[in-house]
């Protein structure tokens, strides 16, 4: 801790190598949770990929002797980091939270089960209602002239970017709510930007979306405009809350 009796160049050394240290802490359990959770995911990864190759109905290829391996880890990782997701966010927020009032405090703290919750969410929502619609049209796709024969690497690799990111997206209503708590953005200046959140939604839905016809492209776009919609509705109450707790 900053020490109040010494010079104030030391104080101020004193103070920056105490979050030097703070920081290389939370690091440390962040990565140890990391790996608590892909070892756990190494468990439930063969049942896993069964189930997440279900929708391509066909054993996948394997163009390279390592390929196995590197599907199996990429499972692995992306369980692990669902698992490890609650740890991570309250090492984050350990960090942030000295800095704010302890009503804040308890709102972020009991935020961090949303946080799990919106994420799995938004997997759900990628695994249930895009995936079905992607998948035949990928297989599809001019299959006159086409022979739809994916590799393992290729597929799980966009079926994991695609549940990953449509699982981070859904977590946008409560970062903004939280924001709005500590002031940084209002309810109107997210009306202000609603133009700038549609064109964004576009752009994040032709990242996500593995298929480049615009109906796919819609489905994933609707769900991240509502979200939005949401976002400026919680952040009345976020704005709300951040008054009574300053007066």
């Amino acid at each position: 801790m900053i020490d109040p009796t010494a010079p104030d160049g030391h104080q101020l050394r004193m103070g920056f190598f105490d979050h030097l240290e703070e920081l290389r802490q939370r690091l440390y359990r962040v990565v140890l949770a990391l790996i608590i959770g892909v070892v756990v995911g190494a468990f439930l990864t063969d049942p896993l990929l069964q189930y997440l190759i279900e929708p391509y109905a066909d054993r996948l290829l394997a163009t390279s002797p390592t390929e196995p391996i590197v599907a199996f880890f990429r499972v692995a990782l992306l369980v692990g980091g669902v698992i490890s997701t609650p740890v991570i966010i309250y090492q984050i927020l350990m960090f942030v939270l000295p800095g704010l009032t302890k009503k804040e405090r308890r709102i972020f703290l009991y935020a961090l089960p949303a946080v799990m919750g919106l994420f799995l969410t938004g997997v759900a929502f990628a695994w249930f209602i895009v995936v079905p619609a992607a998948i035949p049209f990928l297989e599809g796709f001019m299959s006159d002239t086409f022979n739809a024969m994916w590799t393992a690497d290729r597929y799980l690799g966009f079926i994991t970017s695609l549940l990953f990111w449509l699982g981070v997206s859904f977590e946008l209503p409560l970062v903004l709510f939280l924001l709005s708590i500590l002031g940084i953005v209002s309810p109107r200046m997210l009306l202000k930007q609603w133009r700038v959140a549609v064109v964004l939604s576009a752009v994040a839905a032709a990242f996500i979306t593995p298929t480049v016809d615009p109906f796919n492209m819609l489905i994933v776009m609707a769900p991240l405009v509502g979200l939005y919609i949401i976002s400026i509705v919680l952040s009345v109450f976020g704005i709300r809350i951040n008054r009574r707790a300053r007066s």
